[in-house]
């Protein structure tokens, strides 16, 4: 799968538009815009983080209520 569709994937896998998952990682929109569309390529780490970020905050947002007191 190519890094296009892989950075589009992971925006659409928590029902964002560009602009909230810009605001959210903190990349910009324009930057987004081209690595979806395949007109710039990001470094390959790039995926794999916000694959990690979005998969952390996922993590957190499920323990939340669930620790014993």
């Amino acid at each position: 799968m190519d890094t296009a569709t892989v950075i589009k994937e992971l925006r659409e896998s928590v029902k964002m538009n560009r602009k909230e998952f810009s605001e959210h990682t903190g990349i910009p929109v324009r930057t987004l815009e081209d690595w979806e569309a395949g007109r710039r390529t990001p470094p390959e780490y790039i995926p794999r983080l916000i694959a990690y970020q979005l998969k952390y905050e996922e993590l957190v947002r499920g323990n939340n209520g669930t620790e014993s007191k």
